[in-house]
């Protein structure tokens, strides 16, 4: 089953306004004539809008970091769906290991968020991975196994269907250090076995699975070239034109 790779640039709490709104503007000239992909950044909540304003109208897709599971309320700090429609994204990414790790975000919470994102009508790009002592003790598949049952927990097929996965190894990300494409396409097929089992093959065979954690020119290529990785989710390598336009333009 064909499924269209995903370059993602997860601009994290990174850059001014005026250089959001020039990072953007370079995306947009790097993606011109761009097929067979589809290309999305993620800026901080405050330069949504200016973003969306440089994207309106390109094949750019806009996304936000995170987002509060109601609609509206008393919550104070949070953003929420209809928020993030209203200034222009279509996307948001969910249970990044920074929310996981630092906010300690977890899998009942990340799930809430989930499935109001879906009830928004915005697509979810829900990030798993493992830490380096998980990793040592052997217990990668085990964690990653529970992170999508629970991350997608309530969830029909259908709606299922409509969540991009972001495999990101905890110990990989912003250290240099990548899992290398033949570990990463052992995981990517397990969690797509995980899927099989929970809900059912086709299913399995349609959902893109991104790779994040140290994403650069110099291993897309070669990750892209694993057939069960369906883009990255890049951070540091998204933040300046020349190499996020590497990027997009992988070798296929």
């Amino acid at each position: 089953m064909s499924r269209t790779p995903l370059l993602a640039g997860n601009w994290k709490m990174n850059l001014a306004l005026d250089e959001a709104v020039q990072l953007a503007a370079a995306v947009v000239e790097s993606c011109r004539g761009l097929a067979g992909r589809e290309v999305m950044v993620a800026p901080a909540f405050l330069h949504i809008p200016a973003v969306a304003r440089v994207l309106q109208g390109t094949s750019v897709l806009l996304a936000g970091q995170n987002m509060c599971w109601e609609k509206r309320g008393a919550f104070t700090g949070e953003v929420s769906g209809p928020m993030l429609k209203e200034a222009g994204a279509s996307m948001v990414i969910l249970g990044h290991s920074e929310r996981r790790h630092v906010f300690g975000e977890d899998d009942e919470l990340i799930n809430r968020r989930l499935r109001g994102a879906l009830a928004c009508d915005l697509t979810p790009i829900l990030c798993l991975g493992e830490t380096l002592e998980e990793r040592e003790a052997d217990q990668i598949f085990e964690v990653l196994e529970g992170q999508l049952l629970r991350g997608l927990g309530g969830l029909d097929p259908e709606e299922a269907n409509r969540v991009v996965l972001a495999y990101e190894p905890v110990w990989a990300i912003g250290t240099g250090r990548t899992a290398g494409p033949e570990q990463a396409r052992e995981v990517h097929a397990f969690l797509r076995s995980v899927l099989a089992d929970r809900f059912e093959k086709t299913l399995a065979e349609s959902v893109r699975i991104l790779y994040g954690g140290s994403v650069n020119p110099e291993n897309i290529d070669s990750l892209m070239a694993e057939p069960d990785i369906d883009g990255a989710l890049v951070g540091g390598a998204a933040l300046k034109s020349e190499s996020f336009d590497r990027i997009i333009h992988f070798a296929s």
